[in-house]
């Protein structure tokens, strides 16, 4: 069994979400992408678009407008500039 990642979504306003969580993925300034544990390190800067968590099966949405993701050995965490959940 493949192992959780941490991540964090963080908006100006709040911190959205916070959890052990098994994929995520993100609207990536240079194209989508996803991230599982272990995942390499890097940084990019964010585009418009959805941020997709998926725990157990289940998913939950957020659209995002601009800000950065930074991938390190802890995890993922999301600054986005403006956040919101996308009601399911």
């Amino acid at each position: 069994m493949a192992g959780k990642l941490h991540f964090s979504l963080v908006s100006p306003e709040r911190e959205l979400y916070a959890g052990e969580v098994d994929q995520v993925d993100a609207p990536g300034s240079e194209g989508d992408f996803g991230v599982l544990a272990n995942h390499a390190p890097f940084m990019t800067a964010l585009k418009e678009g959805r941020v997709r968590v998926y725990v157990g099966g289940k998913t939950t949405d957020f659209d995002v407008k601009g800000g950065f993701a930074d991938v390190t050995p802890e995890g993922l965490t999301i600054l986005a500039e403006h956040a919101q959940e996308v009601a399911s």
